[in-house]
């Protein structure tokens, strides 16, 4: 899930920390290493963007599957993702493995985790820490969104009892952190230098020039 990067278009809450440039400067960092991490992975890449004029597609080198999002707010335009993903059909997916462009240093293992409970499970969650979620995995087409406070503490609890009163059986993978205010760069700069962090070569440099 990622929006086309323009300047006071994306990562707004870092921005007024930061400087509108600075943080686009950082948005278009993420995108370029989700793309290298994972388009070059077995399992298929597919960006789900906004808007949908925007000419997205240009910016990525690795994935070639880009299809606009659908819907007026964030909990319709993942619905309506999981939906186009999860047709019934043979041109579609079996699983979906959603996250958004602000967890460029998500865990490989958390992706194959999620990929490997969808087994026996019905929804894989990655809650973070400020009460929202990092990734979401489906197998089959809900609609666990529709009543879910997208973007406040409340979003996973929401979506944790959506799935509950459905009836669908849910597991939960470590918890991490996204990328919206300036004591998050700190904890990514910290993330990054551990032994076995993922490689983020673009998400690096901007950081390196920030000194």
């Amino acid at each position: 899930m990622a929006r086309y990067p323009e300047l006071n278009k994306v990562k707004t809450r870092l921005a007024r920390a930061i400087g509108a440039q600075r943080a686009l400067d950082l948005y278009r960092a993420f995108l370029l290493d989700l793309d290298e991490r994972f388009g070059a992975r077995e399992l298929q890449l597919v960006w789900m963007y906004q808007p949908a004029d925007a000419p997205f597609a240009a910016l990525m080198r690795s994935s070639d599957m880009c299809l606009p999002q659908e819907g007026d707010d964030l909990g319709e335009r993942m619905r309506r993702c999981f939906e186009v993903l999860l047709k019934p059909d043979s041109s579609r997916f079996a699983r979906v493995v959603m996250i958004g462009s602000d967890v460029p240093h998500v865990r490989d293992e958390s992706i194959d985790e999620a990929v490997r409970r969808l087994d026996d499970h019905d929804v894989v969650i990655g809650p973070t820490d400020d009460g929202g979620y990092y990734l979401i995995a489906l197998r089959r087409r809900h609609d666990l969104f529709s009543m879910v406070d997208m973007g406040t503490p409340r979003a996973f609890e929401q979506t944790l009892s959506a799935a509950r009163a459905a009836g669908l059986t849910v597991h939960l993978l470590p918890r991490d952190f996204d990328i919206d205010e300036e004591d998050d760069l700190a904890r990514l700069r910290s993330v990054l230098c551990q032994a076995g962090a993922p490689r983020l070569p673009h998400t690096m440099a901007v950081l390196a020039a920030d000194g």
